[in-house]
């Protein structure tokens, strides 16, 4: 493939995932709003355990998750514009932007591969310390807290191994609660659920920014090596004639061929009127001596 057409591919290529990047930002930014203010999370806020330490692990995977998808979305705004315009300072920018992306998933890969289970725990945690307050408070008081969680996530209570419970457990589920799951399983399906989720958008992340930033550096290169600009032009610009017709065309109508030039049988190429031109060999003719003689009497 030629340098040309293998540039007009990589622009096609690299709008294609300026939209798939968009759209992976969007839904970075949709996850993390539901993580922050959805319901699950925010009813255990107020019953953790160490609740200084839950708001900040809180704010900050809203503030990562926001961040991400504000530099997804702007890497993916200037790689846009500059594969259109063919600009290299548009192209470098994005490619900063895909890199801090880059680099950012990194760090969140390496945390889930090591702590996979550390918001798992510490919203059971949570569950627990207000299951055990229920239990030790009086009837009709200080339960507000369980049935919130309770309501939230459509559990109730902890199962035994035997799937029985004790009578002041049992007083917590009473009725139609009584047949919910177990909440310690509808908090666990729940939040691997979620981890998933997070799982997937680090690692269609992770692939996308590196064929994002391939892409940009490429297409980087061929702007400074002026191939980016050649292809542009080659495809912008009109199909052109051939040189010896483009000369007689644009020479001046005003100008004649001199009678020197007319006896000769031979016109100038640079004393054209428009039309086409008859090419002669440039040395004049020879004639016979026969015929010279005859010239000569007549």
């Amino acid at each position: 493939m030629e340098p040309c057409g293998r540039v007009r591919v990589a622009k096609c290529q690299m709008l294609a995932t300026s939209l798939f990047v968009l759209l992976l930002g969007s839904a970075m930014a949709a996850t993390a709003a539901l993580s922050y203010f959805g319901p699950h999370f925010a009813v255990i806020s107020p019953v953790s355990a160490d609740r200084t330490t839950y708001e900040a692990l809180h704010h900050w995977a809203f503030s990562a998750g926001i961040a991400l998808a504000a530099l997804l979305t702007l890497g993916a705004v200037l790689s846009a514009a500059a594969t259109v315009r063919g600009a290299g300072g548009l192209m470098a920018a994005a490619f900063l932007s895909f890199a801090l992306v880059f680099c950012a998933l990194v760090q969140a890969a390496f945390w889930r591969a090591h702590s996979p289970t550390q918001v798992e725990d510490a919203v059971l945690d949570a569950y627990d310390r207000a299951y055990e307050r229920a239990l030790r408070s009086v009837p009709g008081s200080g339960r507000q807290e369980l049935v919130a969680i309770q309501d939230t996530f459509q559990c109730c209570g902890k199962r035994s191994p035997l799937g029985l419970l004790e009578g002041s457990e049992a007083g917590l589920c009473q009725g139609e609660e009584a047949a919910r799951q177990d909440c310690l399983q509808g908090i666990q399906s729940f939040l691997r659920a979620q981890g998933n989720i997070v799982s997937t958008l680090i690692g269609l992340g992770l692939a996308f920014t590196v064929y994002a930033m391939l892409l940009s550096s490429f297409i980087w290169f061929s702007i400074r090596s002026g191939r980016y600009s050649v292809s542009q032009r080659a495809r912008s610009r009109p199909p052109q004639e051939p040189r010896v017709y483009r000369r007689i065309q644009e020479g001046s109508p005003s100008q004649r061929p001199s009678k020197a030039d007319a006896s000769g049988g031979r016109l100038s190429p640079s004393r054209h009127s428009g039309q086409l031109l008859l090419l002669q060999d440039t040395h004049p003719p020879t004639h016979r001596s026969g015929d010279a003689a005859v010239s000569t009497r007549m």
